[in-house]
């Protein structure tokens, strides 16, 4: 071996990242890569100070491998109708070294939820190679033929860059659905922040997904363009959309915590952050410009206000419009118990403004902490940094 080749990455033992999408609570995560190879979004906390980068495919099959075992192990231990107890799982943990507990509750967890569906981490796995891919998920699908779905984050710009046959070939294998953040249609908006994309990589990003026969899920940020850019970041996200007809919308409200390189701007004033009655109405145009696709909207995320705001295109479109149009036209102080309400997770629908007694202990801490409908949004602010 010459002195300037690179030294084989020793394996170290079971891996899992640090975030996966809400919708993926009860996938097994399967690390194919170590956090994010762009990492330079000014909305996006997440693997900041972290260097990229890739696992061996041999590491990947590895814990692929160890899950195996112990789920081999639990299926031992069931009675006849599968249930196992307590004594048995503490015993089987007890054995294990300290490295080795961390797979062990990724299968306990993945066995208890029915080992319907996995996750590939992190931020951005399709960015390996296709065959090496197609390499990872033909050894899931062997290992576990019951498994229903395997799911994978992406950014537009690497999937754009991957061959239809490939993409096709990835889908074969297994590779049902891929999420992927959108955020805006908006150039504008999409180079403030330093996405990494175009309108236009995202269109052909998300049309390479949805014509190899994968699950698209598009994420979509209200509030991302600030005041200066919330008409044209409204208008061109519906009009992505239209082009690209993703099997799912999904909403995630800006908030902007301490740690991100948003906050920056937010606090020297040159990003104006919208209220929530604002990003309602930016959430409504949206909406009014979603056209000819059957894409699912869907608000599952702390974040967002309205998490009821659900439906099928186009056929929900309607009731979606009349939910919103339903908040704005609230009175302002139904609005303020509304919003502090919801963040505190004491209401989770419009309907629980007509829950007396929740409403007596949202007016009661609005009353302790001094919240009015005119500094509402700024306690909302402190609130939704803390479920980043």
């Amino acid at each position: 071996m010459s002195g300037s080749s690179k030294k084989a990455e020793e394996y170290k033992g079971f891996e899992q990242g640090p975030i996966r999408p809400p919708s993926e609570a009860y996938s097994l995560l399967i690390r194919v890569t170590r956090n994010c190879p762009w990492n330079k979004c000014k909305f996006c906390p997440v693997y900041k100070g972290s260097k990229f980068s890739l696992r061996p495919v041999e590491h990947v099959k590895k814990d692929i491998d160890t899950v195996y075992q112990h789920i081999r192990a639990l299926k031992d231990m069931g009675d006849g109708s599968g249930r196992i107890s307590r004594h048995d799982i503490d015993t089987y943990n007890a054995r294990l070294q300290p490295g080795e507990r961390q797979a062990f509750m990724a299968a306990l967890n993945w066995y208890a939820a029915g080992m319907e569906s996995v996750f590939l981490q992190d931020a951005n796995s399709m960015i390996i190679k296709p065959q090496n891919m197609i390499e990872i998920l033909r050894h899931l699908k062997d290992r576990f033929p019951e498994i229903v779905r395997i799911t994978s984050y992406a950014r537009s710009h690497t999937v754009a860059r991957i061959k239809d046959e490939e993409l096709k070939e990835i889908a074969n294998a297994g590779l049902n659905r891929i999420h992927i953040g959108l955020e805006s249609g908006s150039d504008e908006v999409l180079d403030m922040v330093r996405k990494g994309a175009t309108k236009e990589t995202h269109i052909k990003g998300g049309q390479k997904v949805v014509r190899a026969g994968i699950e698209l899920s598009e994420y979509i940020m209200p509030g991302l363009g600030g005041r200066a850019l919330s008409e044209p970041h409204a208008l061109e996200t519906a009009d992505a959309l239209n082009q690209i007809n993703p099997d799912f919308i999904r909403i995630r409200t800006l908030a902007i915590p301490n740690s991100v390189p948003l906050f920056e701007d937010y606090e020297a004033g040159r990003f104006e952050k919208l209220t929530d009655y604002e990003a309602i109405q930016e959430l409504l145009k949206l909406l009014e410009n979603l056209d000819g696709i059957q894409s699912k909207v869907r608000s599952d995320h702390i974040l967002n206000l309205l998490q009821e705001l659900e439906g099928n295109l186009p056929e929900d479109k309607a009731a979606m419009m009349e939910l919103l149009k339903t908040f704005l036209n609230l009175p302002p102080h139904q609005r303020m118990l509304y919003q502090v309400g919801r963040r505190l997770g004491m209401f989770s629908r419009l309907s629980d403004l007509d829950n007396s007694r929740l409403c007596h202990q949202v007016e009661d801490t609005c009353r302790q902490y001094g919240i009015t409908p005119d500094n509402a949004d700024e306690v909302i602010n402190d609130l939704m940094k803390r479920f980043i």
